[in-house]
């Protein structure tokens, strides 16, 4: 489990480290996660109840081959309704503002109907986010002389059996 854990987050770690970026600052990684919280938020006061919606962005690849030319980012997000049906969010983005906006020019449909059409997508004005503490760890028990103690990790698995009626 331990090992799961650490390539788990090294793969986290390794897709945030082949994400620079542009000379600009964006990134494929931030857009897309920014319009993914974003979007759903838009949608959700729009009406649409949003069962998931998962977001991919790629970088212009002409972005940053001149120093006058913006910075931008296609994305596209895909998802689903609370009662099955299909969610899209797709366009272009050209800033992002530390996970609580987009500017750019983004379209929203829902079972084909466009639900928005907006040029920012979330509060650029929120608060930003502050990193929550680590706890402390628990005091050594009593008679282990401060020694590491080891981690405990409990599986629980389900198994579920069906007979046919009748």
């Amino acid at each position: 489990m331990l090992a799961t854990a650490v390539c788990a987050a090294g793969t986290a770690s390794g897709l945030a480290a082949c994400d620079p970026g542009t000379s600009g600052g964006l990134s494929a990684m931030a857009v897309s996660y920014t319009t993914d919280i974003a979007g759903t938020r838009a949608l959700e006061n729009e009406g649409v109840r949003v069962r998931w919606l998962s977001c991919a962005a790629r970088l212009d690849s002409g972005a940053s081959a001149s120093p006058s030319a913006r910075a931008a980012a296609g994305v596209d997000c895909e998802g689903e309704t609370d009662d099955g049906g299909k969610i899209t969010i797709g366009g272009t983005v050209t800033q992002e503002i530390g996970g609580r906006c987009v500017h750019g020019d983004l379209t929203a449909k829902s079972d084909g109907r466009r639900v928005f059409r907006a040029y920012v997508l979330g509060d650029c004005n929120a608060p930003v986010p502050t990193p929550s503490r680590t706890p402390a760890p628990p005091p050594p028990a009593p008679g282990d002389g401060g020694a590491p103690r080891p981690t405990v990790t409990v599986t629980v698995t389900v198994t579920e059996t069906r007979t046919p009626l009748g």
